[in-house]
């Protein structure tokens, strides 16, 4: 009987010790810089934000982001501006203008020669009479009296290739030169005749123009006849004819 209550209370203070050490483990846990309570309850801290760095708190954008794209401010992209609208121009500046007309001009003869001596260089002189600028092309296209055929180009005095053309402004003139004849016989004539060409070579633009014979009522003229292409200068066409 005495051995069975020894062993009785020998269990019992065990147990109490067990429930005392549970409970110490317990505090000594709550108590731990690695409870749950405390900066070390094993979560991560948070870092501070750095003032210094706003880039360092802002997430960065991942290639699974879903959001939708911000809508761009007005600036973002520069704005197209609108092109120059075209100019038109000719290749000599003056495309638009037409050929002259028989109406458009008129056409006088002079002469550098002494009359009792005989015509043989006459200077023709053609003036823009409208009220618009025109083109004469080339050289004029001279029949002497009855002559079988017009008179032959000087090709020499052709203008800068390209340009087969004299712009002529209202009021302006043109010139070209013409040598009647050459050592040969003669025949006479008591009219003169010029046609314009048109922008094809040897077309012709309207009907001839008649032009009077400078001072006398007849001229000689023979295979020798030559006419210079249409230039500003008159100075310039006679020299082509001169010498002759």
């Amino acid at each position: 009987m005495n051995t069975a209550a020894r062993t009785s209370r020998r269990g019992w203070k065990s147990y109490v010790i067990g429930a005392a050490t549970v409970t110490a483990l317990l505090a000594s846990a709550a108590c731990s810089p690695s409870g749950g309570d405390g900066p070390g309850d094993g979560k991560p801290t948070a870092k501070p934000s750095n003032p210094s760095n706003p880039s360092a708190t802002s997430p960065s954008s991942t290639p699974g982001d879903t959001g939708s794209p911000s809508t761009p401010k007005p600036g973002d992209t520069p704005s197209a501006k609108p092109s120059p609208a075209p100019t038109t121009t000719g290749g000599s500046g003056d495309g638009a203008v037409a050929v002259c007309a028989p109406g458009d001009v008129s056409i006088t003869s002079s002469t550098e020669d002494e009359i009792s001596k005989g015509v043989r260089h006459i200077l023709l002189t053609l003036t823009n009479t409208s009220q618009k600028a025109c083109k004469v092309y080339r050289y004029p296209q001279v029949q002497i009296g009855d002559a079988r055929r017009l008179v032959p180009e000087i090709k020499e005095s052709a203008p800068t290739p390209g340009t087969p053309y004299d712009t002529i402004a209202p009021g302006k003139q043109t010139h070209a030169a013409l040598l009647l004849n050459g050592p040969m016989d003669e025949a006479p004539a008591k009219t003169m005749t010029v046609q314009l060409q048109d922008t094809t070579a040897g077309s012709k633009k309207g009907d001839p123009i008649k032009v009077a014979l400078p001072g006398v009522d007849t001229v000689y003229y023979n295979d020798f006849a030559k006419v210079t292409h249409w230039m500003t200068a008159s100075g310039l066409a006679l020299r082509f004819i001169m010498s002759s």
